[in-house]
């Protein structure tokens, strides 16, 4: 089941959308794999601190983030991973790991790899480790409004 926060942002926006349900999964590449997906088509979301505060970096499930570069497009500011016991509170209504890439739903900005926005659509989680969101990109940007990067490499 979709996190409630994000059903009813998805609901009152009047954007179409697809929830799909799927076996437990617990890495975005599994989940891109079990969903038919694709890692270079689904959406993970990844936890960072810029400036000791958290922001979200979405890209393809087969990329990881380069921080360094991140550091740079973002002029200069300090940027790393951040540790579950540092995010896991601030998502209240999903399971640990398993965030929607809407930052603005919990105060924080959201960083989109570009290679996102040349794709159709966008998938990912949910809330949860068994329900993925699929949508036209061009509306989840437009939800989203996040700030478009191109910082991902190949894993």
């Amino acid at each position: 089941m979709l996190c409630p926060r994000l059903h009813h942002f998805l609901d009152d926006a009047h954007v179409p959308y697809t929830a799909l349900e799927h076996p437990r999964t617990v890495t975005a590449e599994e989940t891109a794999h079990v969903t038919q997906i694709g890692n270079r088509h689904f959406a993970k979301t990844v936890m960072l601190k810029v400036d000791d505060r958290l922001a979200m970096m979405v890209m393809p499930a087969a990329y990881r983030v380069d921080l360094i570069r991140l550091s740079r497009a973002l002029g200069g500011a300090a940027v790393d991973l951040a540790d579950e016991t540092e995010f896991r509170n601030a998502f209240p209504d999903c399971e640990l790991g398993a965030m929607p890439p809407f930052g603005h739903l919990y105060g924080m900005p959201v960083y989109v790899d570009a290679r996102l926005a040349q794709e159709p659509d966008i998938a990912f989680n949910a809330g949860s480790h068994t329900d993925v969101v699929r949508m036209p990109y061009a509306e989840f940007e437009r939800l989203a409004q996040p700030e478009l990067l191109w910082l991902a490499h190949v894993m």
